[in-house]
C-alpha cells in the first residue's frame, strides 16, 4: 500500500522555526504510511532540500506571494492542483498568507485544508515602520499577515497553532475548541547537556574561562538583533569576561557588524553563521538571550531548555514556552542596562541534563510525531468514506 503523501506548504526550506519543527516531525513519521511532499516559494535551494529528497519528499516550487504577482500566483496554483489531484491533504505553514494558499486549493476541491499558525504578531512592532534601524521588508510582511488574517477561517477546515497565543492570532480569540496545538518538538535526546562535552567545545571555539551569552535567530527585524546588542554592550562595561556567540545569517546582518565596530566590542562578539550542529553549539552556551519583538511558541527556545540553558527573553514570547523554570521575561519597556543586570545575576546557576523533564513536558518528537501521523491517517479515512459516499 502507498503512503499518503501530504503536501507541506512553507516558503523555503532553509533551518526556521517552521521549517525545523516540520523537519523534526518528517524524520520521525513512519513514511511507509504517510510522506511529506513541499511546495515552495523560491526557486533557490533551501538548506533542508537534499534531505526531503533523501527522506522520498518531492519538492515543488511557486513564484513569491508579492501583490505584485498575487493574480499570476493565483493562477500558477490552480494550475498546480489540476495537474496534482493526488493531495487530499494540504497543510499549510504560511501563516495568514495561508488564506490565498487554501482559498486555491479550497476551489480546486481539496477537501483537507490544514492553516498552521507559527507567529503572534504584536500590535506595537508596527510603531517600528519608521524607526532608524527598520527592516522595511520584515515590517511589511508583518503588516500584510496582521491585515489577512481574518480571510483564514473559512478557508480551512482545520486549525493548528504552535500554542495558544499564536492560535488566538490567526484564528481570533474564540477560537480555542476549534484550534489542534502541535507543539514544536525536538529529539530531546540529541540536546542532552554534558559538562565534559561543554568544556570541549567551549575550547574547541577558543572561549575558555569565558562567560558565555548565545542566540540563534535570523538576521531581521522581529528577533530584535540592534536591542540585543545594546544589551550585550553593557554587559561588557559590567563584566568583560564574556562573550557572545551569534547564530544564523539575514540581511541585517551587515547592519549588526558597522554596530558592533562602532561600539568597539568586536573582540567579544563572534559570528558562527548558519549551522546545522545547533545541539552542539548550545552545549557551550551559558545563557541564551532572546529579546524578540514577536513569536509564536519558538523552536530554540524549546531546544535550549533541552539543553539545560536558562533563557532570558521579551515578555512579547508567550509564557507557554516556560515549562522547566528555565524562561526569564523581561519587558522590552525596559532598558539594556536592566537586561544587563539581570542576566549577569542569572548567568551563573547549576546547569542539568534536562532530558526527562522534556519528555514529560510532552515536546519530544517521538510521541509527538505519532500523533500528527495517526491525525492524517483519520483525516485521510474520512475523507475517503465522504468520496465513496
Amino acid at each position: 500500500m502507498k503512503p499518503i503523501r501530504v503536501l507541506q506548504v512553507l516558503t523555503i526550506m532553509n533551518r526556521g522555526g517552521a521549517e525545523t519543527m516540520i523537519m523534526n516531525y518528517y524524520r520521525n513519521i513512519d513514511r511507509t504510511k504517510i510522506q511529506f511532499d513541499f511546495l515552495l516559494h523560491r526557486e533557490y535551494k533551501g538548506a533542508y532540500d537534499d534531505e526531503i529528497k533523501n527522506l522520498g519528499g518531492i519538492i515543488y516550487r511557486m513564484p513569491p506571494i508579492w501583490p505584485k504577482n498575487y493574480y499570476r500566483y493565483k493562477k500558477a496554483l490552480s494550475a498546480f492542483f489540476k495537474e496534482h489531484p493526488e493531495y487530499r491533504i494540504v497543510h499549510s505553514h504560511l501563516n495568514a498568507l495561508s488564506a490565498i494558499t487554501l482559498e486555491v486549493a479550497k476551489k480546486n476541491g481539496v477537501p483537507i485544508r490544514i492553516a498552521h499558525s507559527h507567529l503572534a504578531i504584536e500590535p506595537f512592532v508596527f510603531k517600528s515602520l519608521f524607526s532608524k534601524n527598520n527592516d522595511a521588508l520584515a515590517t511589511l510582511k508583518a503588516t500584510i499577515h496582521s491585515l489577512m488574517r481574518s480571510r483564514v477561517g473559512n478557508k480551512a477546515t482545520h486549525y493548528f497553532a504552535c500554542g495558544e497565543k499564536a492560535g488566538r492570532w490567526l484564528f481570533g480569540t474564540n477560537s480555542e475548541k476549534k484550534v489542534r496545538i502541535i507543539n514544536n518538538a525536538i529529539d530531546a535526546a540529541r540536546f542532552k547537556y554534558d559538562q565534559k562535552k561543554s568544556k570541549e567545545i567551549k575550547q574547541s571555539l577558543g572561549i575558555s574561562g569565558k562567560k558565555v551569552i548565545g542566540h540563534v535567530g535570523r538576521f531581521n527585524e522581529q528577533k530584535n538583533h540592534h536591542f540585543l546588542i545594546q544589551i550585550f554592550n553593557e554587559i561588557v562595561t559590567l563584566d568583560n569576561n564574556v562573550v557572545l556567540l551569534l547564530v544564523g545569517d539575514g540581511n541585517m546582518r551587515a547592519k549588526i557588524e558597522e554596530e558592533i565596530k562602532r561600539l568597539k566590542i568586536e573582540k567579544y562578539v563572534h559570528f558562527l553563521g548558519i549551522r546545522d550542529d545547533i545541539p552542539i553549539l548550545l552545549q557551550s552556551f551559558d545563557l541564551f538571550l532572546f529579546p524578540s519583538l514577536y513569536e509564536g511558541l519558538p523552536v530554540t527556545l524549546v531546544e535550549a531548555q533541552a539543553s539545560g540553558l536558562k533563557i532570558i527573553t521579551s515578555d512579547t514570547v508567550t509564557k507557554e514556552i516556560d515549562f522547566m523554570d528555565l524562561v526569564t521575561f523581561v519587558s522590552l519597556k525596559r532598558s539594556a542596562k536592566d537586561w544587563a543586570r539581570i542576566i549577569l545575576e542569572q548567568i551563573t546557576y547549576d546547569r542539568k541534563n534536562r532530558f526527562q523533564r522534556i519528555v514529560d513536558s510532552n515536546y519530544d518528537i517521538n510521541q509527538n510525531a505519532a500523533d500528527l501521523q495517526n491525525f492524517y491517517l483519520n483525516l485521510s479515512k474520512k475523507c475517503a468514506v465522504s468520496t465513496d459516499s
